[in-house]
């Protein structure tokens, strides 16, 4: 168990069985290793983190995420369907923890199998962001963009954010929240059934891979593809892809 300070930081992946789109997907194989086991190396390849779980209601993706280093939060069925939010699951893990080990962490990191893309170090980063300022509630990964959202309303189209008819270059981005990629949160805020809060720092990260969130075959497909060019080129390193 690595400790690098009076912190207890843990990992926590949400990865069910039921999966509805890419049937099997948190152990579909992908360049050769089932899907989660990117996100665990990930997660134990970090300076920062203790300890590093798995909340799963399902036997065979356990019996994986083991075999990768990866310890156990057995999930209650009734947090295993498509509408739970991941705080719930959060929430539960905690509980299990301090249930049967009486082990208490202090911080969270919230992490999904499916991005894996996560450039080199930001792990750590939204943890040190975190430990560096209690103050705030939550650090996690954002991508900025400069495109105006829409949505629809019962009569019309609106546009989600109102943005002056200016050229990209003079606009201020707005940012789309990628935590599965990493993002960190005090244990007690989880205990209140939240996971982001109103306290927040925002770490950057412009990558254009980061928009791959593995749910369906194409996006299996593109994955395997890019992994295979990273690694012909020499920039695998650049990412947390072991």
């Amino acid at each position: 168990m690595k400790k690098r300070n009076n912190k207890n930081i843990i990992a926590i992946i949400p990865a069910r069985g039921g999966s509805k789109g890419l049937l099997r997907k948190n152990i579909r194989k992908l360049a050769g290793k089932p899907l989660i086991a990117y996100t665990i190396l990930a997660a134990k390849k970090t300076k920062l983190v203790d300890r590093v779980f798995i909340s799963t209601d399902d036997k065979e993706i356990e019996k994986i995420a083991k075999k990768y280093g990866a310890e156990i939060i057995p999930r209650l069925k009734q947090l295993a369907s498509d509408f739970v939010p991941s705080s719930s699951v959060l929430k539960h893990g905690l509980a299990y923890l301090e249930r049967k080990e009486n082990y208490k962490p202090d911080i969270i990191v919230y992490l999904q199998p499916t991005d894996i893309f996560r450039p080199k170090g930001i792990i750590d980063e939204v943890i040190k962001k975190l430990l560096e300022n209690p103050k705030l509630d939550s650090v996690f990964v954002a991508h900025p963009t400069y495109k105006n959202f829409w949505q629809k309303s019962k009569r019309k189209y609106e546009r989600i954010l109102k943005k002056e008819n200016v050229v990209r270059q003079k606009k201020k981005p707005i940012f789309r929240e990628d935590t599965g990629l990493a993002s960190a949160v005090w244990a007690s805020l989880v205990k209140k059934g939240e996971r982001i809060g109103d306290k927040v720092e925002i770490i950057e990260n412009p990558d254009p891979l980061s928009f791959i969130d593995i749910h369906n075959l194409f996006d299996l497909w593109l994955a395997e593809i890019l992994i295979q060019n990273l690694k012909k080129d020499g920039k695998i390193k650049e990412y947390e892809i072991y």
